[in-house]
């Protein structure tokens, strides 16, 4: 028989579970926005006229739908904050793409507007996450910086 673990040493077998609300309601609102966005970007962008629909439009939809993924893993794993960056890389290709649509006036500036209001939001969301995964939480003793994208 072996003997009970040491509580006060971390070990994978002493570990908390992965908790998806463990860096506050920032996670499951961030995931619920963005999919709230790629719900409503789907049909906005098959109106998109044919010659545009396969290239900027695939292009739009499967950001939108990678962010989503890479929100959703960020949810249920322990290292979030490199996948919370990968996600603001994707939101911020977003931005400049639906500004590319408008601009080509394959999206009108209600649309647009829209779209950008909702990218926006999920942008804060998703920074206020990363903040949170990196600044405070359990087994953290003090504040600390976000990490650069280069720190591994």
């Amino acid at each position: 028989m072996t003997e009970p673990s040491d509580p006060s040493v971390e070990t994978p077998e002493n570990q908390p579970p992965v908790d998806i609300a463990r860096a506050g309601r920032a996670n499951v609102a961030a995931v619920e926005s963005c999919y709230q966005l790629v719900l409503w970007l789907i049909p906005v962008l098959d109106g998109l006229p044919r010659r545009q629909k396969f290239q900027l439009g695939d292009r739009l939809q499967s950001t939108a739908l990678d962010v989503l993924d890479t929100l959703v893993e960020a949810a249920y794993t322990r290292d979030r904050a490199a996948l919370l960056r990968q996600a603001n890389m994707g939101l911020e290709k977003l931005r400049f793409w639906v500004r590319l649509a408008k601009d080509l006036q394959l999206l009108d500036f209600k649309r647009y507007e829209h779209a950008a209001r909702l990218i926006d939001a999920l942008g804060r969301q998703v920074g206020g996450w990363l903040w949170a995964e990196c600044n405070i939480g359990p087994f953290r003793t003090g504040p600390r910086k976000v990490p650069d994208a280069a720190t591994p």
